[in-house]
């Protein structure tokens, strides 16, 4: 595990486009996401130490702010051929366990996950109602071992700003998690 901060993509940039299977093998894409006000991208994986950190108070988060009008999805992009804990099959149990009411997708490409320019678990995009980027960064200051509570506070403190309407926040800090298990070759060029 090699610890990596998320890239921070530009705010302002258009959610990339994606159609990838859920753990039921239903396609799930961007437009079907269309109506919702906000849309939430999470790059997340089954084995990570800071998504199994999370992962519980995430699923009761994400679910608190769906019932508010949220639009979730999360994706795990990683390499499943090294890390079968990763593979779509764990995938359907992680979903159980950690008692998720969204999506979870397979970019077996990892396509999708270069177009977001995604590096780490977990790793977050929020977008407004035009599907314009208003938040990347991190849920909280909690990590594995470091004591401090799960809040959410960071991503709470952006959804509520854009829901008001408010300008993206000034002061947004990098995702920091696993490294995304890109396949031998297949690393994106923007690290």
């Amino acid at each position: 595990m090699a610890l990596t901060p998320s890239t921070m993509l530009e705010l302002g940039t258009p959610a990339p486009d994606f159609a990838l299977p859920d753990t039921e093998g239903c396609e799930v894409r961007l437009d079907d996401l269309r109506d919702a006000p906000l849309l939430l991208v999470m790059f997340l994986s089954n084995h990570c130490p800071y998504v199994i950190h999370i992962r519980e108070h995430l699923a009761r988060f994400v679910a608190s702010h769906q019932a508010k009008g949220l639009a979730a999805v999360a994706i795990n992009a990683n390499d499943v051929a090294r890390y079968p804990a990763d593979s779509p099959e764990k995938m359907k149990d992680e979903v159980a366990l950690a008692g998720y009411t969204f999506p979870y997708l397979f970019d077996a490409s990892q396509e999708v996950a270069k177009a977001y320019r995604a590096a780490c678990t977990p790793d977050f995009f929020l977008f407004d109602q035009d599907r314009k980027l208003v938040y990347r960064g991190r849920y909280d200051q909690s990590r594995p071992g470091n004591d401090i509570p799960l809040t959410g506070q960071d991503l709470a403190a952006a959804i509520e700003a854009a829901q008001a309407g408010r300008p993206p926040l000034p002061d947004q800090i990098p995702s920091m998690g696993c490294n995304i298990k890109w396949r031998a070759g297949n690393e994106p060029d923007y690290f």
